[in-house]
């Protein structure tokens, strides 16, 4: 590159028309677990927002341990559920007076884990999926269009073993793919063509240097990557995992003076300012930006994820990624890599893959950004001194703006209909 700051265009790179967003309420579920009955208690739920509910979470992970069996967003009822598996009195009696609701379930999360495990060891083959599901306390085992035959039986099979009420077995009528394509946004040159993937949120490597995380697959399949589809490389990976234990790279731009803004365009002119990376809550209203089918919303239907895609390299291989977030967001190919994010500024992931498309819909997987940023060491926001959470590598803080605005989504077009929204188009 030869200026020293890069257009805020360029540098955010990320382009689209603004779908219709909205995330509809979601619902307590009754499925394998009932409401907690503890005698005596009085704590009330607090009503949180999405964001808040997410730090709840998190904070009772640490300190809970595997005495939790997950939890979800209430949406609806604007609460934190927390599944509990054969907690005693005191340990539920804690949770609830966080603020949380308790819901007894029979499945642990070791339990989860374990089904898991076989699922890994009976039913690696390309086109499934399965990822833990608090709402319905079950692991949710999917298989693509390509999953028929004896490998489909093979894959009931494994499933009816783990026992009842322990994993729910359903078919997607599209096929588990990575997103890259050729088209625009950020480009490689390969042999054969052009790949297309859509970066994710700029960030500042260990050592300083500006630099962008986007998908694992996008950085194995090229290391030099260009703003512009006949323009020269502006940026090298330096890191990229896939498969694995995750999707995403490390790509370091060449001009260590690069200063890319820290927010994701959302198109029309329109910013989110990302000021904080958080951990994905299943039942959270989440958006999603590509550079293919632009933005659109959706909610985490799961955690843990893993999915096993086929090769692009090995016709009879499979590659598996797991510790990836479940949605029901869609997304198409060239949008590997885009950032998944909060209307508030929370970064939470980016894309992988997924089945389906932005008219018949589907699910797409998402690498969590706090998993991406510790293992790179990387802070989010480019150029020097310009992270937010200097002191937490993930970017992590709880110093929001607006904590105390009870809004639990966004106003994409800047109506004002949503107080304090980051979606309102302000740069």
């Amino acid at each position: 590159m030869s200026h020293k700051r890069m257009p805020r265009r360029k540098a955010a790179l990320a382009a689209g028309g603004v779908a219709a967003l909205g995330a509809a309420a979601l619902l307590l579920p009754h499925a394998n677990a009932s409401q907690d009955g503890v005698a005596g208690a009085t704590v009330t739920a607090r009503t949180l927002r999405a964001a808040d509910a997410s730090d709840l979470a998190a904070r009772l992970r640490r300190t809970l341990g595997d005495t939790l069996a997950g939890s979800y967003y209430d949406g609806g009822g604007r609460r934190l559920v927390v599944n509990v598996a054969g907690a005693d009195e005191d340990t539920v009696a804690r949770v609830r007076r966080t603020g949380a609701v308790v819901r007894r379930v029979d499945n642990s999360a070791a339990e989860l884990r374990s089904a898991a495990r076989t699922l890994r060891t009976r039913a690696t083959m390309a086109g499934t999926a399965w990822a833990v599901d608090p709402r319905t306390d079950r692991l949710v085992v999917t298989a693509d269009s390509t999953v028929t035959g004896a490998r489909w039986d093979r894959l009931r099979s494994t499933v009816r073993g783990l026992g009842p009420g322990t994993a729910t077995l359903k078919k997607s009528a599209g096929t588990f793919k990575t997103l890259a394509s050729g088209g625009d946004a950020v480009f490689s040159r390969v042999q054969g063509g052009t790949v297309r993937c859509s970066l994710g949120f700029n960030v500042t490597a260990a050592d300083g240097g500006p630099a962008f995380l986007t998908a694992g697959h996008c950085g194995v399949a090229a290391k030099e990557w260009s703003d512009s589809q006949a323009g020269q490389p502006v940026a090298t990976v330096d890191r990229a995992t896939f498969p694995g234990g995750g999707d995403f790279s490390l790509v370091k731009y060449d001009d260590p003076a690069t200063r890319a803004p820290g927010e994701v365009d959302t198109g029309d002119g329109r910013t989110v300012p990302i000021t904080r990376a958080e951990d994905a809550t299943v039942g959270g209203s989440v958006f999603r930006m590509g550079s293919t089918t632009g933005l659109h919303d959706g909610q985490v239907t799961g955690l843990d994820a893993t999915v096993n895609f086929q090769s692009e390299t090995d016709p009879g291989g499979v590659d598996t990624v797991t510790g990836l977030i479940r949605t029901d967001v869609c997304a198409e190919p060239g949008d590997s890599g885009g950032p998944l994010f909060t209307a508030d500024g929370g970064a939470v992931g980016l894309t992988s893959g997924g089945s389906g498309d932005c008219t018949s819909g589907g699910e797409t997987f998402f690498q969590p950004v706090t998993t991406a940023l510790r293992a790179t060491g990387a802070t989010l926001g480019a150029g020097a001194g310009d992270t937010a959470g200097a002191d937490d590598p993930t970017g992590a803080r709880d110093d929001r703006a607006g904590a105390g605005d009870d809004r639990a989504g966004g106003d994409p077009y800047g109506t004002g209909a949503v107080g304090g929204s980051s979606l309102t188009g302000t740069r």
